[in-house]
């Protein structure tokens, strides 16, 4: 009951790999149920994870709503005599450990990734951000935004198929794109320490001195340099033989370069300047063309000095990948909407939708089937799969499941 017959895998599958003893064990050993007589932390995390999927624009009244309701009692094996209010969920949003589902995401992520690997040697990182402004006017702490809006930046590393490593930013400071990538590029080469991964960024990071230190700690990267960005060029790596025609894309030019950087200096008075220097490193600048826009180029610059045109040219075309993942979790899991204004929230959130987007990502590819499909044919069976357990728990008397 609850699946669809061309289906190869189903929610319950799915659901049996969220550890559910490992929710328990992470409670015990944290802090994260000290101060709460009802909403520990694995009850936290299934109603968040149900409530997102029963409402269409989840708010902490929805989500009083969704505890409350016997069937979801049932579906988790919660106390059924067990009650909250609205202003609970608030307050707990506010103070439980993010970290208590930041473990939970990269957990869950480990599990599906080695289920679901490519097999690449080196795997393509796609790394941005996302600017979330309509209902953050409220926020305490938030980035500077356009026309004076408050707003929330989530900075975001996907490989493909899942998100790795994400971060949610209210401090000012994370406006510049600068501060914001390289400090998630960091956060995910210290989770996979042990892999060889490929970063693609957009134009959001241009600055010569981070691309420097990524070269120095063997870090590889694909990024979109400005047009016309000063440089100094050494070789030309373009051979005279060499296929142009890069499929939807024509190549230019492919040379080896130096880069300028801006090197503050203290002058005797202890005032700072600027002088301009060039780099040490090589690195690689890749220009192509557009078909379908022959006036557009792009500026690619990698340290992979080895890695043919075309495949560095490929990559950042995958680059949009994360593009419309972004576009998911706005338009089908309403990440533009914040639940909660405060940062602690935030962060708690974003980690448990992007678990759902695992989640539906996973069941979309699995099944063959579209994200609006997916996640319309996630909740049935959810609710079909509750549906069983009452039957069984009830034997046909419903009010065994609405008594008091």
């Amino acid at each position: 009951m609850g699946t669809f017959k061309d289906h190869k895998i189903s929610v319950k599958e799915l659901l049996s790999l969220i550890p559910d003893q490992y929710l328990e064990q992470l409670s015990l050993q944290g802090s994260v149920d000290r101060y709460s007589k009802v909403l520990h932390g694995r009850k936290m995390f299934y109603l968040l994870l149900y409530g997102m999927l029963e409402n269409e624009r989840l708010s902490q009244r929805s989500l009083e709503d969704t505890f409350n309701d016997p069937l979801f009692k049932q579906l988790f094996q919660l106390d059924a005599s067990e009650s909250i209010r609205r202003s609970s969920i608030s307050e707990r949003l506010s103070c439980i450990d993010a970290d208590y589902f930041r473990q939970i995401y990269e957990c869950i992520y480990e599990q599906y990734a080695a289920l679901y690997a490519d097999g690449d040697q080196q795997k393509l990182i796609r790394v941005d951000s996302s600017l979330v402004s309509d209902t953050a006017g409220k926020l305490q702490s938030s980035l500077g935004h356009d026309r004076g809006k408050k707003a929330v930046k989530y900075t975001l590393a996907f490989d493909g198929l899942l998100p790795c490593s994400a971060q949610a930013f209210t401090e000012k400071m994370y406006n510049s794109e600068e501060v914001a990538l390289p400090q998630i590029v960091w956060q995910h080469v210290k989770q996979q320490a042990h892999h060889q991964n490929l970063y693609v960024l957009d134009r959001g990071m241009q600055s010569s001195r981070s691309l420097q230190v990524f070269d120095e700690q063997k870090v590889s990267f694909v990024c979109r340099a400005r047009e016309n960005r000063k440089y100094e060029p050494l070789s030309n790596l373009l051979k005279e033989d060499q296929q142009t025609d890069l499929g939807e894309v024509i190549l230019l030019s492919d040379e080896l370069v130096r880069l300028y950087c801006n090197q503050p200096i203290k002058n005797k008075k202890g005032n700072i300047h600027h002088r301009e220097s060039l780099l040490e490193q090589d690195f690689r600048l890749v220009i192509v063309q557009t078909k379908q826009q022959p006036e557009q180029h792009f500026w690619l610059l990698t340290n992979e000095l080895e890695m043919p045109a075309e495949e560095i040219a490929r990559a950042y075309r995958r680059r949009w990948d994360i593009e419309v993942f972004f576009r998911f979790l706005k338009q089908e899991l309403n990440l533009s909407h914040l639940v909660s204004l405060n940062q602690n929230g935030i962060q708690v959130m974003l980690y448990m939708t992007l678990i759902l987007a695992m989640l539906l990502l996973i069941y979309k590819k699995a099944n063959a089937i579209g994200y609006k499909t997916a996640k319309r044919r996630f909740a049935m069976e959810v609710r079909n799969l509750a549906i069983a357990i009452v039957v069984v728990h009830c034997k046909g008397d419903l009010d065994r499941l609405f008594k008091t």
